[in-house]
């Protein structure tokens, strides 16, 4: 997939109480490592609720490429035919992973075990993200990558015949590296081990107990985790239900928590202890959020939320949350413009290095809003109180800016606009009618001037 060729302007402005049920689309990790296990394992994975957004869809269309079925039913049903571990194929094309940087980072692991060249390439912002941590311990295995520099894409790698176990500590904490080293370590004989110093999400070590690895995971003298991955099992299918996401669910909740009278339930949210920072961070903010009807599917808790207005207070947000939270920083800092007194979020460096320097497109589209905050390099700093709006915010084809300041929009004295909100589809592609059906009102905008 290209970058987005055509720019879709959009404003938003002040909302009145938001109200109602809603489902946000499923996980997207859980979607992206649903579909490549299923391709792993021998026999077929059926998965509901999947992600059907542009980043999944082009996670499907690689494993096709690597020779699994993937075929979606009528009633949005997906089955995947696995070809085993070790049986993947030397796809025909160069595979094109638009803006999924967790699709690509994820697929090249998968495929560093298998005897095979492959070259990736993606959309105008994702040739700009580094791949340098991925394919580092990758090479330890025998991988051999040509790559531009700094490791970015399109780049090419070739599998060794006989990849090589390794034990990688690693050097800051990342879920994606590290399910990059484990899907790596399926096709490797002996044991792969990894060494995380701080939790990261774990849905890659839940998926591979699920559907039969090997997989031992211990605690570290020093808090860390180890998780050992025995090589080459056979893998078997599964029946998947994908939760809800929270990294989208966070966008209905901090908009119900912003504007006055809101009272609104978010069903099936993903409640994983690794992906629900923000929540802990609302709460201590002093957000009014009930968690109702807990149940688990799939090794994974779920839960219903119900979300209704609340005056914020500034917190000093724990740098050690950051992992649990990183994506959600963009609308974090949108609750904190509203939110009374400072809000700090340290140790957020690796903002810097999704889909855009969010933390730096993050406080220039709060300064064009009137919103006072700092930065550092791995730091932001947000003082709250009256939002002026009337700003239009650069989204650098980053679709979690681009729903963040809507959001601010909603709770602003004058419309905010957005440069660009196609790319919104490549990870909520029904944001815009969820929110409207909450109470939220969108405008088409006008194109700035060339």
């Amino acid at each position: 997939m290209a970058s987005h060729a055509t720019a879709r302007p959009l404003t938003a402005v002040k909302s009145g109480p938001l109200s109602g049920r809603i489902r946000v689309p499923g996980d997207k990790s859980i979607s992206h490592r649903a579909l490549m296990l299923g391709a792993l394992a021998v026999g077929e994975t059926v998965i509901t609720g999947l992600l059907e957004a542009e980043d999944v869809m082009n996670t499907a269309a690689a494993m096709r490429a690597f020779g699994a079925t993937v075929l979606r039913d009528d009633d949005g049903t997906w089955r995947v035919r696995g070809l085993g571990v070790g049986g993947l194929l030397e796809p025909a094309g160069i595979i094109d992973f638009g803006n999924a940087g967790t699709g690509v980072r994820l697929t090249m692991g998968l495929a560093a075990a298998q005897p095979i060249a492959v070259t990736f390439t993606g959309d105008a912002s994702l040739i700009k993200r580094p791949m340098g941590r991925v394919l580092e311990p990758l090479s330890e295995m025998g991988v051999e990558v040509i790559a531009r520099s700094g490791g970015r894409l399109p780049l090419t790698m070739r599998g060794p015949r006989l990849p090589l176990p390794i034990t990688y500590r690693l050097p800051v904490p990342s879920a994606q590296v590290k399910s990059a080293v484990l899907l790596a370590g399926l096709g490797t004989p002996g044991v792969t081990t990894v060494i995380e110093p701080v939790f990261t999400r774990d849905h890659t070590e839940r998926m591979l107990k699920g559907f039969g690895a090997d997989i031992e995971i211990t605690s570290e003298p020093d808090g860390g985790r180890r998780i050992a991955l025995a090589g080459r099992p056979e893998l078997k299918p599964q029946a998947i239900d994908v939760p809800s996401d929270p990294s989208s669910a966070a966008f209905p909740i901090v908009a119900a928590t912003l504007v006055e009278g809101s009272d609104i339930t978010v069903e099936g949210v993903l409640m994983n202890p690794a992906r629900i920072g923000l929540i802990d961070t609302l709460l201590e903010m002093g957000a009014n959020i009930e968690v109702t009807a807990e149940r688990t599917t799939g090794g994974e808790r779920l839960a219903d939320l119900r979300v209704r207005h609340a005056e914020l207070k500034g917190v000093t947000v724990p740098a050690e949350r950051a992992p649990s939270m990183i994506d959600e920083y963009p609308i974090l800092a949108v609750a904190a413009a509203a939110a009374s007194g400072e809000t700090r979020m340290p140790g957020i460096g690796e903002m810097r290095v999704k889909e855009s320097d969010r933390l730096a497109a993050v406080a220039a589209g709060l300064r064009a809003n009137g919103i006072a905050c700092s930065e550092g390099p791995d730091w932001l700093s947000v003082r709250g109180g009256r939002i002026a709006g009337g700003g239009r915010v650069v989204t650098h084809l980053d679709h979690r800016i681009a729903m963040s300041f809507l959001i601010l929009g909603m709770v602003a004295g004058n419309p905010v606009s957005v440069d660009d909100a196609s790319m919104i589809a490549t990870s909520f592609p029904t944001f815009e009618a969820l929110m409207t059906g909450l109470g939220a009102t969108f405008e088409a905008a006008e194109a700035a001037d060339a």
